[in-house]
């Protein structure tokens, strides 16, 4: 599992860059033909995260109810996300990822509730979350490479 929480961090490691290398105004950029932008990819990821991980496994977020209203799966950017947004986006970015070490290494996550995803993949465990999840930040990761040619 030790490998799997590096991979994630590395996907981690790619996103943040996006938040260094972009304006506020590139990050809320949404290119004509797309849905959404920058920064919703990347609070999507974290919200994603921790409902795969924490709410499945039964316990508590570490992110707001507001962060995930806004990012969950089938939202799209209603409105500009602030400075303030993205610095709050930017602390959650690793501190998720490690606090989620923290506790799988602790054995925190005793209990899943089996969730079949929208790509096919059943998860029947937190491994399976964490596995799946790298997969999901992977496919967002190939979309913002592709949003970026637009900004």
């Amino acid at each position: 599992m030790d490998q799997t929480l590096d991979v994630n961090t590395t996907t981690r490691n790619m996103v943040s860059k996006f938040l260094t290398g972009y304006t506020l105004e590139q990050l809320n950029t949404i290119p004509v033909g797309y849905s959404n932008n920058l920064i919703w990819n990347i609070g999507h990821i974290i919200v994603t995260q921790q409902l795969l991980v924490y709410k499945l496994s039964g316990l508590p977020m570490l992110i707001s109810e507001e962060l995930v209203e806004k990012y969950r799966n089938g939202t799209k950017p209603e409105s500009i996300t602030t400075q303030a947004e993205v610095e709050e986006i930017k602390s959650l970015l690793f501190k998720t990822i490690y606090q989620t070490k923290a506790d799988f290494d602790n054995k925190t996550f005793k209990n899943y509730n089996e969730y079949p995803t929208s790509t096919g993949f059943t998860l029947r465990s937190v491994e399976d979350a964490l596995v799946f999840n790298n997969f999901h930040e992977g496919l967002h990761i190939g979309i913002m490479m592709n949003l970026k040619k637009f900004i």
